[in-house]
């Protein structure tokens, strides 16, 4: 029988970072990873090996090097059981592990759903983190022409891009009036469309999957309306649920959505068991309303947070709700996404008001890599404060989201923006007479000032 002081599930993004966070705030204990793979991917790179990597090795986490670099042992097996009153976990390969502490990081795995008719089908695709599976699934769309993608948020779209870099006919379908409706207010999801289209990639909106046809293998497409698309594959990314099934089995208390209940310490309802990633529990930092916003970078940000506090609370690193940052590229333009949308301010009764500016991303604008940047800022109307924004612009939209993403999650006010310092250089930023960012801030305090 093995001991440790910690023991973790998973060895995704969120285990990975525990560990590593773990160790260096308690480096005198010991500790124990435990990862059903032994090779585990980029869960954000996934899309990039179907077009711009020439293969999932290219994609693949440091993970066992990171570990043993920190002296953190690694096991490649399965927790088939946990024990919460001896504390101790079996594992698939029949050996006991003792710990101390337990921190759970299983993930979440992709959605098929029951209802749908012909979703058995040999060439009918889900995206999980799962090198075998991706290797077989690229092989198998290499003889694919025609391929039909399901659900057009970031993981639908960005398949669509990189499975056209490779001569596939893509067909993306959202069953949402826009696609990316849940992270964009519709100005900026048109745009992002126009993008698509540009490429070559056909969009059906306001319309959903129901049924896929053919004898063994897809043939075709049955739309809600009942349009038939002719595919030769379908992918499916119509979402991810938490994958829980050890904790309702270990009586680890579960929420009605199907998470781990933790509190801001990422601590479940059982002493001395953690619970971090896509498998915890979620609330919003704006609405504080339940959500199930998956993201790698918030799973690294709850596992800090669960690594600080296994043995000691630390009153100032909790972690106060999920902000749901989100950014990609299509070709030279990027676009993200920080807290919530101007629509979504709008069903939870928050009364906000909106900038938006473009302008360009260097200054001056004929630089040979400059690219126009739009910035729309959401903030609440009667005290500004900063809740939402979203960017289309060029390589540095990625970055610009997450500095509104911490604007957020500092309550920091249209008026700190407008005060702020700011360094720019005419190759890497926009011109500080018209920075996109604060020029929608001052909008918006325009806007203030004169109601």
């Amino acid at each position: 029988m093995k001991t440790t002081d910690v023991l973790i599930i998973g060895g995704s993004a969120a285990g990975m970072v525990a560990a590593l966070t773990g160790k260096s705030s308690w480096p005198k204990k010991s500790f124990i990873l435990v990862k059903k793979q032994k090779e585990m991917m980029v869960p954000c790179g996934i899309p990039y090996i179907f077009g711009t990597l020439d293969s999932s090795d290219q994609n693949l986490m440091p993970v066992d090097a990171m570990l043993a670099k920190n002296g953190i042992e690694s096991l490649v097996d399965e927790v088939l059981s946990i024990n919460k009153e001896d504390k101790s976990v079996t594992l698939a390969g029949g050996e006991t592990i003792k710990y101390e502490k337990l921190v759970i990081a299983t993930g979440s795995t992709p959605v098929k759903p029951k209802w749908l008719v012909g979703g058995e089908k040999e060439n009918v695709f889900v995206i999980p983190k799962d090198k075998v599976y991706l290797d077989q699934m690229k092989e198998k769309l290499s003889a694919c022409k025609r391929v039909v993608v399901i659900g057009a948020g970031f993981i639908g779209v960005e398949f669509s891009d990189e499975l056209i870099k490779h001569g596939h006919e893509v067909t993306l379908v959202e069953k949402q009036p826009e696609i990316l409706s849940l992270a964009f207010d519709t100005e900026l999801s048109k745009k992002i469309a126009e993008l698509l289209l540009m490429r070559n990639i056909k969009i059906i909106t306001g319309n959903g999957i129901k049924e896929i046809l053919g004898k063994t293998k897809v043939e075709a497409v049955k739309l809600e309306n009942g349009e038939l698309i002719e595919s030769d594959a379908v992918i499916l990314t119509v979402g991810y649920k938490p994958n829980t099934k050890l904790a309702r089995e270990s009586e680890i208390y579960v929420d009605e959505s199907g998470f781990i209940a933790v509190d801001e310490y990422m601590r479940t309802h059982v002493k001395d068991i953690f619970a971090i990633g896509d498998c915890a529990q979620k609330r919003d930092f704006v609405t504080r309303a339940r959500v199930s916003t998956m993201l790698a970078s918030t799973a690294c940000a709850e596992a800090r947070i669960a690594g600080m506090n296994l043995f000691n609370l630390n009153v100032v690193k909790t972690f106060s709700g999920t902000i749901a940052i989100y950014s990609t590229a299509i070709g030279d333009t990027g676009f993200g996404t920080a807290g919530i949308t101007e629509a979504r301010a709008k069903e939870e009764g928050i009364d906000s008001i909106t900038g938006t500016f473009e302008g360009m991303d260097r200054h001056p604008g004929n630089l040979p890599d400059a690219h126009k940047q739009l910035v729309k800022l959401i903030a609440a109307r009667q005290s500004g404060v900063i809740i939402g924004g979203e960017v289309i612009g060029g390589s540095s939209a990625g970055e610009l989201t997450n500095v509104i993403g911490l604007a957020i999650q500092n309550r920091m006010s249209v008026n700190s923006l407008l005060t702020s310092q700011i360094g720019t250089h005419p190759c890497l930023t926009a011109s500080p007479a018209g920075y996109p960012l604060i020029k929608a801030a001052e909008i918006i305090h325009g806007k203030m000032r004169n109601r």
